[in-house]
């Protein structure tokens, strides 16, 4: 068995940061062009060379998403951008065009390139297509279960790898390919501007009784027809590894730090509790609890064991669970004072009880007796964004730690 790829979702600079300190192997990441996820930050050329160092120091990888449908004007600049990337040492790009894919092969043979979910590969006919082209790494669509993923291991080739999502987000179209958005808010979903309208609330209306709405399920407040659950296969990491992916790859480049470093924190320590004991392996219920923790939907596994049915929909609301609030992160701390240095990222009061957790490490709780500002001052509450205060701990912490207080307290 071959340890697989924990791959991380990195939305801006910080993410990449937080993705690879706690835990993960490889990150993938949108430049400002080319890539599905317009909504989030994205990395200007020179954050992405700052991104590959980062992670290149501390032998991880970075890919770079060039997987939008484009149109004739979305080609403009392409070889210059991939000329950009490969001086900066980019591990791969991923794809789903191949008009994109035979530029980026003319312009730069020796350049990795992944094909992406986006793609919707369902079989290994396909995977051969691009195997012989050089392909040596497929994202599978969504839309596959554990026995067809098998079979497609078996039927192709060993030197390529195959990538499947693991947790995040699911669409409601066949992988992702989606005119929904392009039809209700003009706005392209396959060029990286979903406004994702399937999220939205809808109510059934008869043909001959226009302006009669009625709910589709029985709720006086409509229902959200469309509403996935969110994907999440931690409990199932031996039936992941057995299978042969060889990639596991979280959703999310524009969820939060604080999402990413809980998320990659439980799937990186489920991973190697297997890989120190397979055979003695066991679930630990605090994995899923703690990724609970972080802001989620419901929960689903997706076509991994079978087509999802009416269960795995969302029926209620479009909202996230949001349990807990990011409150805190570690820049510095110091051994003999036990006084750490945290930047504000939800207003924070004394008295309020707070948790901390860093990578691989447990969570300790702890309530906060004392503030303290940049010049000393003693102060009751944190109230201004990315504000620099020192609190005391009671145990020790690193940079990178993060502090989350329950909305419950």
């Amino acid at each position: 068995m071959k340890k697989p790829e924990l791959l991380a979702p990195a939305g801006d600079l910080e993410k990449l940061k937080m993705s690879i300190t706690y835990g993960a192997d490889a990150v993938y990441l949108g430049g400002e062009q080319f890539g599905l996820r317009k909504a989030s930050k994205n990395f200007s050329i020179d954050e992405i060379k700052e991104g590959i160092e980062f992670a290149h120091n501390r032998g991880k990888k970075v890919y770079v998403t060039m997987n939008i449908v484009p149109h004739n004007d979305d080609l403009v600049g392409l070889e210059e951008y991939v000329l950009e990337l490969h001086e900066a040492k980019v591990d791969g790009v991923i794809v789903s065009d191949p008009g994109i894919f035979s530029i980026i092969k003319r312009t730069v043979p020796d350049l990795p390139i992944h094909l992406s979910t986006q793609a919707s590969v369902t079989n290994y006919e396909t995977i051969m297509f691009w195997y012989n082209l050089g392909i040596r790494r497929i994202v599978l669509a969504r839309e596959l279960s554990f026995k067809e993923i098998k079979e497609i291991i078996e039927k192709v080739p060993e030197d390529l790898e195959i990538e499947t999502f693991v947790h995040g987000a699911m669409c409601i179209s066949y992988s992702g390919r989606c005119l929904l958005s392009n039809y209700m808010a003009g706005r392209d979903a396959n060029r990286g501007d979903c406004a994702h309208p399937c999220r939205w609330k809808y109510n059934l209306v008869e043909e001959k009784r226009p302006g009669e709405y009625f709910p589709i399920f029985e709720d006086e407040k409509g229902t959200f027809i469309f509403n996935s659950k969110d994907l999440c296969m931690i409990e199932y990491i031996p039936e992941l590894i057995h299978a042969g992916i060889r990639s596991f790859k979280i959703e999310g480049r524009v969820k939060s730090s604080y999402y990413v470093a809980t998320v990659i924190r439980s799937y990186r320590m489920a991973i190697d509790e297997f890989f120190n004991d397979p055979e003695n392996y066991r679930f630990k219920k605090e994995w899923i609890d703690e990724i609970k923790k972080a802001s989620h939907r419901d929960f689903t596994t997706g076509f991994y064991f079978d087509k999802p049915n009416e269960e795995d929909q969302v029926y209620t609301s479009s909202s996230y669970i949001r349990g807990y609030d990011y409150v805190g992160l570690v820049l510095d701390y110091d051994e003999e004072s036990n006084i750490a240095t945290i930047e504000q990222r939800n207003r924070i009061f004394v008295g309020d009880e707070v948790e901390i957790f860093g990578p691989g490490k447990e969570y300790f709780t702890q309530t906060i007796k004392n503030m303290w500002d940049e010049e000393g001052k003693e102060i009751d509450v944190a109230p201004h964004p990315q504000q620099i205060f020192k609190i005391k701990m009671t145990k020790p912490v690193k940079p990178w730690f993060i502090m989350r207080r329950s909305r419950e307290d």
